[in-house]
C-alpha cells in the first residue's frame, strides 16, 4: 500500500482524501483544524511530509504558503508536492522555482468540480508537470475524477488553464442570471428556459449551475468569497501579462458587490440576487 499524506480537509479535501484511501492509498493527513475522518490517519506536517508524495488542496495562495516552509525542510530529496486547489500562476511559478531549488518535484493538478463532483469522485484534473512523474501519478488523480487533462511539463500552466476555466464559469453565471431575469421581466417562465438551455446550450456546467439558479439553491458549494478570491487571480494573471480583461473586471466588481452586501458566504450562484435587485425583481 503506497503511502501518502494529503494537507486541507475541507469540504474538497475531505472527500478527496477519503476516496484516495477508498482506493486502497495510506492516507497521512493534516488540517489546520484537528478533524477525524473516517480512512484517514491524522498526522503531523513533518509526518505528512516525509511520506515523499503530498497533495496540498487549501484554501489559497496564503493558506498553502503557511504550511510550505514545514513541508519543504521535510519532504525528502525527490520527494513530490501535488498542489490541487486553485492558485495564482505567478505563486505557482513561485512554487516550482523553490521545490526545484531544494531538489523537490512540484506538479499543478487543480480540479474542476464542486463538492458533490469531488464525493462521488467525478471531478476532471488538470495537471502540468514532468511527463514521467504525470504518468507515476495517473492512477491516483483517476481514483479522484473522471478525467485528466495534462497540459505540459511546466507547472504553472495547470492553475492557468484553471484560472482560464474558472473565469468562463464565473461569466456563465452572470450571463445566466441575466438571461433568466431578462426573460421572466418579459413573460417567461424561468422553468421553461432553463428547458432552452440545457438542451441547445447542453453542457454538465450549464445543465448543472442552471438548475441550481432555477432552484435557488445557494447553500455553498463555492462560497461566492472563495469566487471573489479567483476572480482575483484572474485579475492578477491578466494584470502581469498585460491581458486587457474587460468582462474580469465586471466580474470582479459583481463579486465584490455581493461580498459587501454580505453574500460572501453563499453559493456564487448568488450572483442572480444581485442582478434581481438590480432589476427590481423579487426573488
Amino acid at each position: 500500500m503506497r503511502r501518502i499524506g494529503f494537507v486541507g480537509l475541507g469540504r474538497m479535501g475531505l472527500p478527496m482524501a477519503q476516496n484516495l484511501a477508498r482506493a486502497g492509498y495510506e492516507v497521512l493527513a493534516w488540517n489546520r483544524t484537528p478533524k477525524e475522518a473516517e480512512g484517514l490517519h491524522p498526522a503531523s506536517l513533518e509526518e505528512v511530509a516525509q511520506t515523499g508524495l503530498v497533495l496540498t488542496m487549501l484554501a489559497d495562495d496564503r493558506a498553502t504558503e503557511a504550511v510550505l516552509p514545514t513541508l519543504m525542510r521535510h519532504l525528502p530529496p525527490g520527494g513530490v508536492h501535488v498542489a490541487m486547489s486553485t492558485l495564482g500562476v505567478p505563486y505557482s511559478r513561485s512554487l516550482w522555482t523553490r521545490h526545484r531549488e531544494a531538489g523537490q518535484v512540484y506538479v499543478a493538478a487543480p480540479v474542476f468540480g464542486r463538492p458533490d463532483a469531488a464525493e462521488k469522485a467525478a471531478l476532471r484534473v488538470v495537471a502540468a508537470g514532468p511527463g514521467e512523474k504525470l504518468a507515476e501519478l495517473k492512477p491516483l488523480f483517476l481514483a479522484l475524477g473522471q478525467e485528466v487533462y495534462e497540459v505540459g511539463e511546466e507547472p504553472p500552466l495547470a492553475h492557468a488553464v484553471k484560472l482560464g476555466g474558472n473565469f468562463l464559469i464565473a461569466a456563465m453565471l452572470e450571463a445566466l442570471a441575466e438571461a433568466y431575469v431578462l426573460v421572466e421581466k418579459n413573460g417567461v417562465r424561468r422553468e421553461d428556459f432553463y428547458r432552452v438551455v440545457a438542451g441547445f446550450f447542453r453542457s454538465p456546467v450549464y445543465e448543472n449551475y442552471g438548475r441550481i439558479l432555477l432552484e435557488r439553491r445557494f447553500t455553498p458549494g463555492f462560497a461566492l468569497k472563495w469566487g471573489l478570491k479567483d476572480v482575483r487571480l484572474i485579475a492578477e494573471a491578466a494584470d502581469t501579462t498585460h491581458t486587457p480583461l474587460p468582462l474580469g473586471h465586471l466580474l470582479l466588481d459583481r463579486m465584490l458587490e455581493g461580498v459587501a452586501r454580505g453574500l460572501g458566504e453563499e453559493d456564487w450562484t448568488a450572483v442572480l440576487r444581485l442582478v434581481e435587485a438590480h432589476a427590481g425583481v423579487e426573488g
